[in-house]
């Protein structure tokens, strides 16, 4: 291993090395590699990652590192375009900071009870992650206070600004005090982003690490329609051909995703759309769903993705080509992740041959047209492995991933192998079990108890 590329060439601490070492990061992603010194020196950055760069990592342990953990005031305040990306950047802030005592995380997001988030703000938080909007509600009501803050990190930050949040940001950051370090992190540099880092920065380092992806990482096909009513045939035939336990298809509108994920659930597969217009807990839902393998194809726009940070995604389908090259090459990225091979199936339309040839310059590469007649439809029996069951107990009640194993695995007489991911939020739980299973585990759990109580137990 380069020993440059090793975190522990970096000033950070013995304990947060060592909790590094048992999760097993040892060598820097190239985003890591190029921020986290700068990040440690103090300086304003903004960089170019996408989503499973390890840029969580890099300003978390920036921030994990500075923090005064005797001092309880916000010290660090994260801002994310979704409520999604905020859970996952809590979730990776807990990861690394399992080694350092008195760190609490806090997550304040839209569609989440405000009245329990204030609950937890009455005993402040030395980090905070949240979207724009109630934490400027937050901000003007006094729950929260940032005259302590030393860290401002924008996430995602192009998004943000696709989604209308520039006024609350600027808003945001009217509350902080005069001397403190901003890192911002986008996919693309759209003019706006540049303006709003003059408004918020001081000399701010412009990292930029190369996005495009190795041909033997994601192996990229695209497939010539002649209309776009071929799009669901052919949509189809790609899944027989190459049967992804797991993939996720690019739609341009809400509405076509909802007639995409209706197509697919009539041909017996199991397909959930995800967009703007659905409640928070049937995102949250859904997205759990994915995660935890109860699900195996997900229908989404690009801003309903944007954060989605799915490990082992075999396939990104395209079923509509984005006109930004920069916008495909961070779809794709999706998959392919750590040292795994991925799929990247794109199908378009004769008019839209410019967009192609866009994606072939900002690439580098020829794109790789096959003949839709050549593929053959091995399989279209994509059955989830897992189902997903809802426990009406969360953190609010003090559950425990272990105790949900527990009552399964011990109580209810399971093995521990028939038990995936586990969810725990703040009043209720998502477990994955076995497909097989499923009605089984749910019937016993009905007369077993969980820390003590009986929760309402559902299908999902």
């Amino acid at each position: 291993m380069d020993s440059s590329s090793s975190f522990s060439q970096l000033p950070l601490n013995e304990e947060v090395l060592e909790n590094l070492k048992t999760l097993g990061y040892e060598k820097m992603t190239p985003i890591q590699e190029r921020t986290l010194p700068l990040i440690l020196e103090g300086r304003d950055i903004i960089a170019q990652a996408k989503t499973g760069s390890g840029k969580t990592a890099a300003f978390g342990l920036g921030i994990i590192h500075k923090l005064n953990v005797k001092d309880f005031a916000t010290q660090a305040l994260v801002i994310c375009p979704t409520r999604e990306l905020a859970e996952q950047v809590c979730t990776e802030f807990r990861r690394l900071a399992r080694f350092t005592n008195n760190v609490k995380v806090l997550s304040i997001c839209g569609g989440a009870s405000q009245f329990y988030q204030e609950k937890s703000l009455e005993h402040s938080a030395p980090i905070i992650v949240g979207t724009p909007g109630r934490i400027q509600r937050l901000l003007k009501e006094g729950f929260i206070r940032l005259e302590h803050v030393k860290q401002f990190v924008l996430d995602e930050a192009d998004r943000m600004l696709d989604m209308g949040f520039i006024d609350d940001i600027r808003n945001i950051a009217s509350y902080l005090p005069k001397k403190h370090q901003t890192l911002l992190f986008s996919a693309t540099f759209p003019e706006a982003i540049i303006e709003l880092c003059e408004s918020l920065q001081y000399e701010p380092e412009r990292i930029m690490v190369d996005e495009k992806h190795e041909e033997h990482v994601i192996e990229q096909y695209f497939f010539k329609l002649v209309t776009h009513r071929e799009k669901e045939g052919a949509l189809l035939k790609l899944l027989g051909h190459y049967s992804p336990e797991s993939s996720v298809v690019f739609c341009k509108t809400k509405q076509l995703c909802e007639t995409v994920e209706r197509f697919l659930r009539d041909q017996g597969l199991e397909a959930m759309a995800i967009h703007g217009d659905m409640e928070q807990r049937e995102r949250t839902q859904v997205l759990t769903k994915f995660s935890n393998r109860s699900l195996n194809i997900l229908v989404a726009t690009d801003v309903a993705a944007r954060g989605l940070d799915i490990k082992d995604l075999e396939a990104v389908i395209n079923f509509d080509l984005t006109p930004d090259a920069e916008i495909y090459v961070h779809r794709i990225g999706r998959t392919g992740r750590a040292g795994k091979k991925g799929l990247a199936l794109s199908l378009f339309v004769n008019e839209e041959k410019d967009k192609v040839e866009q994606i072939e310059k900002f690439t580098g590469r020829r794109a790789n047209l096959i003949d839709l007649s050549t593929l053959t439809v091995h399989c279209l029996n994509l059955t989830p492995s897992m189902k997903t069951l809802l426990i009406g107990g969360g953190k609010k009640d003090k559950v425990r991933p272990g105790d949900i194993l527990g009552a399964i695995a011990g109580e209810a007489g399971f093995n521990g192998e028939d038990v995936g991911s586990i969810n725990i939020l703040p009043t209720h739980s998502y477990v994955a079990v076995k497909a097989e299973l499923r009605n089984e585990i749910f019937k016993k759990l009905q007369d077993v108890r969980i820390k003590g109580r009986k929760f309402k137990i559902e299908k999902v």
